[in-house]
C-alpha cells in the first residue's frame, strides 16, 4: 500500500537506493508532509467530489474483457507470516467494497472514493508497506497489490486511466513492468479511470490468488492496452529491501526488537460453529490443535444446552456469542413451528451470528472449519477469501433443497409447507459458490456426501447403544412415522398406501399440513419418541430428511426401517431404501417387512 514518494520529492538514484534505516525524524517529516497533501486533495475536490458507485447485477453475466491475478501468500515463513496475513486481511476488506461495483458510461472510478480510509473499524489490519526502501508494518499495508491488478485489468479492458502512480522501487517477489505498476496512499495518491461504456468490477480472493476482473457487453478495440502515462518520471526500479521482520537491521525503530510487535507465527485454524451434531463434535475434537480458536454460540455444558455442546481441545482459545444466542433462542420459541416467517428469522439469525464471529476472526486464521448454516453469509461478506476452509454439512445445499421441495410440490400441489419459503437468490448463489470453493464437505449423511463426490469426507453416524429388539406383539401391523406429518417427510405417500382398518399409523411429530392435511379424517395415534420400540417398522419415505436419529436408533435395536435414500442412512440388513415419492416401492417394502423377508 501507499508506496509512492511524496510529490515534489526527487526520485532516488541507484546509489541512494541502497538501504538506509529510517529514523524517527524522517518518519515524522513524512507524516507532516503527507497530511499537507491529504488536505490539499480534499480541498480541491470539496466542491466536485468523485461519485461513489453502487453495486449491482446489470452486467453480472457480461463477458470478461480484462483480468489480472497474482499470488497472495508469497511470504509465509513464521517470521514473515504475520504481516503477510495482515496484507491478505487488508485485501479481503478492500475487495468486500469493490466486488460487484457497476460503473455507468462516463463514470470515474476512484480507488479511495470506493474503499475509504483504512481503519480497524472497517476490518483493516497491520500489513506490509513500502516506505524508504523498507517493507514496514502499517495499517492497511498491502493494498498496492490490489491497485496494481486494478490498473493492469483496466489496461486490458481498454479503460482510460486518468491517474496512477508507480512504486519508487520494485516489490520483493513481484514481477511487474514499471509502466503497469500502480500504488496508492490515502487520499492524494489515487488510482482513477473511466470508460465510455458501462462496466462491472469484480475483485475476489481465492485460497491462493487475488483476481480482478472487468466485465462489459461492449466489444471494443483495446486502444489503451499500452502503458498509461506516468504521473511523474519513470523511477529507478531497484528492488526494495526485505521484510521488516527479517531484514536484520535491528537499529530501526520499527523493527520488532524495538516495538516488540509481530511475533513469529505459523497461523492457526478457526472453528466457526453453530448447532452441534455428535459426529461433528467428535471429528472437530479429534482434528483441532492447541492454539486454534473456537467460536461457538454459547457454552453448551454450562448452560445445559446439548445442541451447543461442542468439545474444544485443551489449550484452545474459545469465544462465545452467548447474549446473541440467548436472544435468538427466546425469539425462536415465539415463532410458528413451520412456515416462511420462521425460516426467514433463522436465516437472519445465522447471518448475524456469522458476522459476530467474523468480527473476531484473526488475520492469521488461514484455515477455517465452518458450519454450513453460517457458510453463505461468511462467503457473501468476503470473510473466507484468502483462506482454505472445510464445511460441516448438516443439510442439502439450498439450491438442491429447494429443487427437492419443488419436485415434491409438483406431486402434491395442495401442500402449503412445500412452497411457503425459498431463500433469496443471492444467498443461494453465495452458498453454491462457497461449496464449490471448499476444500472438503464433511458429513455423515450418505446422500449429501454422494452429492459432493470426491470432495466429501464421509463420517460414520453416531451409533446409539442397544438393548436388543423389543418385539411387536400387536395383531395389527404398526407403522411408526418418526416426524411431523408434513409433505416433505413423505406423509402423503405413506397415508396413500395404508390398508384402512388393518394397519395402525403412529405419528411422532405434532406439526400438520393445514389445508390439504392427509391425516384429516384418518385414524392415527400421536406417539412419543420411544414408541418405535413397539411397532412393526419405522417408515420415513421423506423427500427431505437431514438427521434421521430415530431411524438410526431403530436399526441399532433390530427394528426394520423403510426410508427413502434422501434420508442418508448407512447400509444395514434391516434397512429397505426406496426413492422419495415412489408409493408402489413403499408398499412393496412394507409387504416385505410383514412377510419377514428382512429378518
Amino acid at each position: 500500500m501507499h508506496t509512492a514518494p511524496l510529490r515534489g520529492r526527487p526520485m532516488q538514484t541507484s546509489a541512494e537506493a541502497e538501504h538506509q534505516a529510517p529514523g524517527r525524524v524522517e518518519s515524522a517529516l513524512f507524516y507532516l508532509k503527507s497530511r499537507v497533501f491529504i488536505v490539499r486533495r480534499w480541498w480541491r475536490e470539496l466542491g466536485q467530489p468523485v461519485l461513489k458507485h453502487p453495486k449491482g447485477n446489470r452486467w453480472r453475466d457480461a463477458p470478461v474483457i480484462g483480468e489480472a491475478r497474482s499470488d497472495l501468500w508469497t511470504q509465509i515463513s513464521p517470521a514473515e507470516f504475520p504481516l503477510t496475513a495482515g496484507k491478505v486481511q487488508n485485501l479481503r476488506a478492500a475487495c468486500r467494497r469493490l466486488d460487484g461495483l457497476e460503473i455507468h458510461p462516463g463514470g470515474v472510478f476512484s480507488f479511495w472514493r470506493q474503499i475509504g480510509r483504512a481503519t480497524p473499524g472497517k476490518g483493516f489490519a497491520i500489513g506490509r508497506e513500502l516506505r524508504s526502501g523498507c517493507m514496514v508494518p502499517n495499517l492497511g499495508g498491502g493494498l498496492c497489490q490490489l491497485s496494481g491488478l486494478l490498473h493492469e485489468a483496466a489496461l486490458k479492458a481498454g479503460l482510460t486511466v486518468l491517474e496512477r502512480h508507480p512504486h519508487s522501487r520494485a516489490l520483493p517477489g513481484r514481477v511487474i513492468e514499471p509502466q503497469r505498476d500502480a500504488t496508492v496512499f490515502w487520499n492524494y495518491v489515487d488510482l482513477r479511470f473511466l470508460a465510455s461504456f458501462g462496466w462491472r468490477l469484480e475483485a475476489r480472493l481465492t485460497a491462493t490468488e487475488l483476481i480482478v476482473s472487468i466485465r462489459a457487453n461492449e466489444s471494443l478495440e483495446k486502444t489503451n492496452d499500452s502503458p498509461s502515462p506516468l504521473s511523474s518520471g519513470v523511477p529507478v526500479r531497484a528492488t526494495a529491501d526485505g521484510d521488516c521482520l527479517t531484514c536484520g537491521v535491528t537499529s530501526c525503530f520499527r523493527h520488532p526488537t524495538a516495538t516488540r510487535n509481530h511475533p513469529s507465527s505459523a497461523g492457526h485454524a478457526a472453528w466457526l460453529l453453530d448447532g452441534v451434531w455428535p459426529e461433528f463434535a467428535e471429528w472437530c475434537h479429534r482434528h483441532a490443535k492447541e492454539g486454534d480458536r473456537w467460536f461457538t454460540p454459547l457454552d453448551g455444558a454450562r448452560w445445559n444446552r446439548p445442541n451447543y455442546a461442542w468439545r474444544p481441545n485443551v489449550g484452545a482459545d474459545i469465544r462465545h456469542e452467548t447474549w446473541h444466542t440467548l436472544v435468538r433462542s427466546w425469539r425462536q420459541r415465539r415463532l410458528p413451528t413451520q412456515g416462511a416467517i420462521r425460516q426467514k428469522f433463522l436465516l437472519k439469525a445465522q447471518r448475524d451470528l456469522a458476522e459476530a464471529f467474523a468480527r473476531q476472526l484473526s488475520p492469521e486464521a488461514r484455515h477455517v472449519v465452518v458450519s454450513q448454516t453460517l457458510l453463505p453469509h461468511l462467503w457473501r461478506a468476503g470473510h473466507l477469501g484468502g483462506r482454505t476452509f472445510d464445511v460441516l454439512a448438516n443439510r442439502w445445499p439450498l439450491e438442491e433443497l429447494q429443487a427437492r421441495l419443488d419436485a415434491a410440490a409438483q406431486r402434491h400441489p395442495g401442500s402449503e409447507t412445500l412452497v411457503d419459503f425459498r431463500a433469496d437468490e443471492d444467498v443461494v448463489d453465495a452458498e453454491r459458490e462457497a461449496l464449490q470453493a471448499a476444500a472438503r464437505v464433511i458429513t455423515p449423511h450418505r446422500a449429501i456426501a454422494s452429492h459432493f463426490g470426491a470432495r466429501a469426507l464421509l463420517l460414520e453416524w453416531n451409533t446409539p447403544s442397544t438393548n436388543g429388539r423389543i418385539e411387536d406383539r400387536s395383531t395389527k401391523p404398526r407403522w411408526f412415522f418418526p416426524a411431523s406429518a408434513l409433505a416433505r417427510k413423505g406423509i402423503h405417500e405413506l397415508v396413500a398406501v395404508l390398508d384402512g382398518g388393518n394397519e395402525e399409523l403412529w405419528v411422532l411429530g405434532k406439526a400438520r399440513e393445514g389445508r390439504g392435511d392427509p391425516l384429516h379424517g384418518k385414524s392415527f395415534r400421536s406417539s412419543s419418541a420411544t414408541d418405535w420400540r413397539h411397532c412393526t417398522a419405522v417408515v420415513l419415505p421423506a423427500w427431505v430428511e437431514h438427521e434421521p436419529r430415530v431411524a438410526l436408533r431403530a436399526l441399532a435395536h433390530g427394528v426394520p426401517v423403510i426410508a427413502s435414500r434422501a434420508c442418508g442412512l448407512p447400509g444395514h440388513p434391516l434397512l429397505l431404501e426406496i426413492e422419495a415419492g415412489n408409493s408402489d416401492a413403499l408398499r412393496a417394502a412394507m409387504d416385505r417387512v410383514l412377510s419377514r423377508e428382512v429378518f
